[in-house]
């Protein structure tokens, strides 16, 4: 297998603590001694760090030491960055290290390599390496060790944790109490899935996978199926409507039925309709209020505007009459409704093409009660709720209340999806997409997207109104290619992203409002398609 197909494989697995133990276990199962792999993934750390901070003599490293493994692999670093000139200073607050850790603990100290007795001798460094405490930790830290996190944290020094910020649970991503705020954090073999938890952004910093050649069988062994992956680039990319047939047309192209606005709410059926067109769906028809009509036609002239009888507020009442549904690839509704388009909400919920619901579509969802038998639906249905709205569809999940399930965005958003029938798209700075088992009964839990980079610059009002339209597109053409509609989901997110992340190049976090990061789409696409985008 080529390598880059490896890695790009790799990239996209998310492991809990149990399962990297298990992978770790099959490599040494098979005969792969426990130290040779601490020496090689603690070399490739050390030489990664080396490239960060080539400069030797002008580089003081202060390593924290931890009682295992984690422990261990950091002073293999502290040797190797000792002997290839780099100022180390060693700081273990522990008495009793595991026999390995121990072993190089001894040697680090043949060598001469200083160990100080308080923390705070290491207040003069110029980078901190944290190998306190890795994969595994469920505990919080005893209230000593947490006042030692919290003065280093206080210090602004730059911080490398190894593998994961000591003191975040490897799962959750929650901080036990307090944790290590790393400035980056170079994450070993495979991906934790506290590194896709929105919790525990605020301590991994920058992060980054450390190759260090996991047998790709090794990890499918444990991984049977894949639950939970991240969205790569070039999963997103291979999933798009590219290259298009040379002889296909319009209608081909897949016809989308936008349903939105109000008389309140007009920007948003107006940044819905722009982001589907950029979809490059072949037809695009918008249904709003009579009322803003004109407006659509004026902005939107490549659409078939649908004008709809209006309440006396100015929500959409019903559709027109005589507008068949099954004529449509794909519905997204819910963009600038107003809680009083509640009807023309049960009326789409007859469709009987897949439907996208955002805001107070999923609203009306709530208000109706209908949210449990979305399986009975004949086509997919994709909810795209942000936290809030995700607690009005799902007050309760398995018997327990949902502010009790929040602190795992992958558990509830797996839970929700099996319960509903429907894909669910949860909003964060880590986007989680759980498809149900209905829509793949071979693997043993819901299949988890996650979205692994954004931007807070799209944490502006219409960025998810965007985000409808955009998906709703590509779902309409994705009709005629038989994409799955959890992956359609995924692209989509991950193009919404990068268009964020462009954008914000050009004109910093504070200049993405939702006008922009639509002008920046179809740019931002072929940035990442052909410069890499964010990887």
């Amino acid at each position: 297998m080529p390598l880059n197909n490896r890695l790009e494989q790799l990239q996209r697995v998310v492991v809990t603590a149990d399962q990297m133990s298990q992978v770790e276990a099959r490599l040494f199962a098979a005969g792969m001694p426990v130290p040779a792999l601490m020496e090689k993934v603690a070399g490739r750390v050390a030489a990664r760090i080396q490239e960060l901070y080539p400069n030797a003599e002008q580089t003081t490293v202060g390593v924290l030491v931890g009682p295992g493994h984690n422990g261990g692999d950091a002073l293999v670093v502290a040797r190797e960055l000792h002997l290839n000139g780099y100022g180390v200073q060693l700081y273990c607050p522990f008495e009793h290290l595991k026999e390995l850790t121990a072993c190089h603990a001894r040697y680090a100290q043949s060598l001469a390599i200083a160990t100080v007795p308080q923390v705070e001798d290491l207040q003069s460094s110029t980078l901190l390496v944290d190998g306190l405490f890795g994969v595994g930790l469920t505990r919080s830290l005893s209230p000593t060790l947490a006042a030692t996190v919290d003065q280093i944290n206080s210090w602004g020094i730059p911080i490398l944790s190894i593998d994961l910020p000591s003191g975040l649970h490897t799962d959750t991503g929650a901080a036990l109490g307090t944790a290590i705020r790393a400035t980056r954090t170079l994450c070993l073999g495979l991906w934790k899935r506290a590194f896709l938890q929105d919790q525990a952004l605020e301590y991994i910093g920058e992060a980054e996978l450390l190759d260090f050649d996991l047998p790709l069988v090794d990890v499918q062994a444990v991984m049977l199926s894949v639950a939970v992956q991240r969205i790569t680039q070039q999963m997103a990319i291979a999933a798009l409507p590219l290259p298009r047939p040379a002889a296909t047309h319009k209608y081909r192209e897949g016809h989308l039925l936008l349903v939105c606005g109000s008389r309140q709410y007009m920007g948003a059926a107006l940044l819905s309709a722009l982001a589907a067109r950029s979809s490059g769906v072949g037809m695009l028809s918008v249904a709003v209020p009579e009322s803003l009509r004109s407006l659509l036609i004026a902005q939107v002239p490549d659409a078939l505007v649908l004008g709809c009888p209006e309440t006396p507020d100015g929500a959409i009442a019903r559709l027109p009459d005589g507008v068949d549904l099954e004529t449509y690839q794909a519905i997204a509704c819910g963009p600038g409704l107003t809680p009083a388009a509640i009807a023309v909400v049960k009326q789409v919920l007859k469709a009987p093409c897949p439907l996208v619901l955002d805001a107070d579509g999923l609203n009306s969802l709530a208000s109706l009660g209908t949210v449990p038998t979305l399986h009975q639906r004949s086509a997919p249905t994709i909810l795209t709720p942000h936290p809030g709205e995700f607690r009005r569809l799902f007050p309760t999940l398995n018997g327990q209340p949902i502010t009790d399930l929040m602190g795992d965005r992958i558990e509830v958003v797996q839970i929700a999806a099996q319960a509903c029938g429907a894909i669910v798209l949860l909003k964060g700075a880590r986007v989680a997409i759980a498809a149900p088992k209905a829509n793949q009964p071979e693997v043993s839990a819901s299949t988890v997207f996650l979205n692994p980079h954004s931007t807070a610059a799209l944490a502006r009002g219409g960025s998810g109104d965007v985000l409808t339209g955009l998906l709703g597109g590509l779902l309409a053409q994705a009709a005629s290619r038989q994409t799955p509609p959890e992956l359609v989901t995924a692209t989509a997110t991950w193009w919404h992203s990068q268009a964020g992340i462009f954008a914000a190049q050009a004109r910093s976090e504070l200049g993405v409002d939702a006008s922009t990061l639509v002008q920046h789409l179809i740019p931002a696409l072929r940035w990442a398609s052909t410069e890499g985008g964010k990887e």
